[in-house]
């Protein structure tokens, strides 16, 4: 199933999921027991909203959509840096022993097709191509073994990154939120569409060009270890979004 978020004609922000070419309107059939794609998440209605769209025809075209970042309010976003050897090598810094964290906020996100925003103080603006997880259900100290059974989804992220403004310090925060940065979709395809995350085929193009392309077993830290990692530090909820790194190719390097 493909899950998408998305304003109405009507301004109403609004989820949906994806059939025929077209979007079910899930928040208009659940109501106030799951407005959004992360309640119907928490509220664990994934089967149900599966059953609806086995019953039903879509209510809109996906032509002319306007997409929300495919979870517009999560509780958290955690990125992972450095998690390709290729990027490693191209940024002249080394691999850390445990993953590289840093955080997003949800004002920084955009939808697919929206314009990402190029500050207007900064000529330093960069493409990062990543996979995102989105995690399905709440948990704290997840074993890696089991990492998966909490998971979702997967989607695509663009983490738009200012370069001169994320090597301020040594905290990359900096460059990796400003408002508009953050393009999230274009939806949600559920776990139990991509059971190994591991074998999937990451590419970024710029302007019809292929500039990063990679596969997703490369990465240093894993899609189960990085889950049990941040599950270390704090509980994972439903909605919350893994950012799970970049591989070589950003143009800054270029």
């Amino acid at each position: 199933m493909k899950l998408v978020s998305f304003v109405a004609n009507d301004g109403r922000p609004s989820y949906g999921a994806i059939k025929d070419g077209g979007v079910l309107d899930l928040a208009r059939r659940f109501g106030e027991r799951a407005p959004t794609l992360r309640t119907l998440l928490a509220s664990g209605a994934l089967a149900d909203a599966a059953g609806i769209l086995a019953d039903a025809t879509p209510d809109l075209s996906l032509e002319g959509l306007t997409f929300a970042p495919v979870i517009p309010d999560p509780d958290k976003i955690i990125c992972v840096g450095l998690n390709y050897r290729d990027h490693v090598s191209e940024t002249g810094k080394t691999a850390t022993e445990k993953p590289a964290l840093f955080a997003r906020f949800a004002g920084s996100q955009i939808g697919h097709l929206q314009p990402l925003v190029k500050p207007a103080i900064s000529d330093a603006f960069d493409y990062e191509g990543e996979l995102a997880v989105v995690i399905g259900k709440q948990g704290r100290r997840i074993p890696a073994e089991r990492a998966l059974e909490y998971v979702a989804g997967y989607s695509c992220y663009n983490e738009g990154t200012v370069r001169d403004w994320q090597l301020h310090t040594s905290q990359y925060l900096a460059g990796k939120t400003f408002a508009g940065t953050g393009g999230f979709g274009p939806w949600l395809v559920t776990a139990d569409e991509i059971l190994d995350p591991s074998r999937l085929t990451l590419e970024t193009r710029l302007n019809g060009q292929v500039v990063q392309h990679t596969t997703t077993d490369l990465m240093i830290t894993s899609v189960p270890e990085q889950i049990a990692y941040i599950s270390t530090i704090l509980p994972l909820l439903p909605g919350d979004v893994i950012v799970t790194g970049t591989p070589g190719g950003v143009g800054a390097k270029r």
